[in-house]
């Protein structure tokens, strides 16, 4: 004869001992959470991407005053080389400002700024830069010829409008030096007022080249 065995219930899954709950914990939580994200992002604009502003029209019309950029760290950033546009400071001109140029020529290269057939040219190892993303011809603005060559870890930059940029034609900054580069330009991620319209031009918000 079977006999049926009386168990008691079991315990009510859905209380679990020792579980923590209220309004405090929720807020605890919440708190440890932004901690972390915040930490995180912390970490990625230290380590990975900078923020900075354009201030001055020296890059026109590649970079417009006003414009937000986002950068790659010089901590990851790797090498550098002619047409990267970068963000670095220099001691020597306005206490340390922050500036934005363009790589013309990179350490051991041959850096020549002359007339001929009666243009301002830019030679880099005797060879005539094409550039495209000049906003005009250089005029004389700076005493010409000018020779050099690229010292060790050093770069020789310039701004895109040559005749209202200070550069490394410029004696108050001449060649920067790479642990003077806070790193290399990826985006526009806002764009600056245009200095005619007033207006901006979100079709300018990607990357930089």
């Amino acid at each position: 004869m079977e006999q049926n065995q009386l168990r008691n219930p079991a315990p009510d899954q859905h209380k679990k001992t020792g579980e923590k709950t209220g309004p405090l914990f929720d807020l605890y939580a919440l708190l440890h959470d932004l901690v972390y994200i915040l930490a995180g992002i912390t970490l990625v604009f230290v380590f990975c991407v900078r923020l900075v502003g354009v201030n001055g029209g020296s890059m026109l019309p590649t970079l417009v005053n006003g414009d937000y950029l986002a950068l790659q760290s010089n901590i990851i950033m790797g090498d550098l080389e002619y047409g990267d546009i970068i963000v670095a400071r220099k001691l020597s001109f306005r206490d340390g400002e922050p500036i934005v140029k363009r790589v013309i020529a990179t350490e051991g290269q041959t850096v020549s700024i002359r007339r001929e057939n009666g243009e301002i040219r830019v030679f880099v190892d005797g060879v005539a830069l094409i550039e495209p993303y000049i906003k005009e011809l250089m005029d004389d603005s700076y005493r010409l010829p000018i020779e050099l060559t690229v010292e060790e870890n050093c770069l020789f930059v310039m701004g895109d409008n040559r005749n209202n940029s200070a550069d490394s034609r410029d004696t108050r900054i001449g060649q920067i030096s790479l642990d003077q580069v806070l790193g290399k330009v990826l985006f526009v991620i806002f764009p600056g007022e245009d200095a005619i319209t007033e207006k901006r031009d979100f079709s300018r918000i990607g990357a930089v080249s």
